[in-house]
């Protein structure tokens, strides 16, 4: 196994949490707070998947699949087709509702898809370029997947943690 089918595998593994997070939840659950300020799992698996297309889109030199395959439209979420979620306020966080959870695990499914399909245009030797020199150290290719990686595997896990607890409430 090389470093990229490792990727692939990581990115297969937080899919596959998010996946089973959102699984037999309704919308109701899906945008459960468990206080006033906390991120509910819509928002969670929402933000980890916006995160993660915006980056490999990036990466890739592609349009993202939020709005290139409808996404953005689907959601009619209310901000700019660019929010990924970072910095959102609480009023923000709560405005990401979904009535229909294979809406989410749809658009996971679609941006896991572009996800692998990048990484096989990829060689190992492409990991170490560097992409983003504003760092001390500059930050690479590989690292940047990781760090995707790594903000995916943290809000999957998050938003099993509340379903969780959504399911101990019923």
């Amino acid at each position: 196994m090389d470093a990229l089918d490792v990727l692939a595998d990581a990115f297969g593994r937080a899919q596959g949490d998010a996946q089973r997070a959102v699984a037999g939840l309704t919308a109701d659950e899906l945008s459960w707070r468990a206080d006033d300020d906390a991120n509910p799992i819509a928002w969670l698996v929402w933000h980890l998947t916006r995160v993660q297309d915006d980056h490999v889109a990036d990466l890739a030199g592609t349009e993202q699949v939020w709005t290139a395959d409808g996404w953005a439209r689907r959601f009619d979420l209310p901000f700019e087709d660019s929010s990924i979620g970072y910095g959102h306020t609480s009023e923000q966080v709560a405005a990401v509702r979904v009535d229909d959870p294979a809406l989410l695990t749809g658009y996971l499914d679609a941006v896991h898809e572009k996800t692998v399909a990048y990484l096989r245009t990829l060689s190992e030797a492409d990991l170490d370029e560097v992409i983003d020199d504003n760092w001390d150290p500059p930050v690479t290719r590989g690292v940047r997947l990781i760090s995707v990686v790594d903000d995916d595997i943290q809000h999957a896990g998050q938003a099993a943690y509340l379903a969780g607890l959504v399911k101990r409430r019923r």
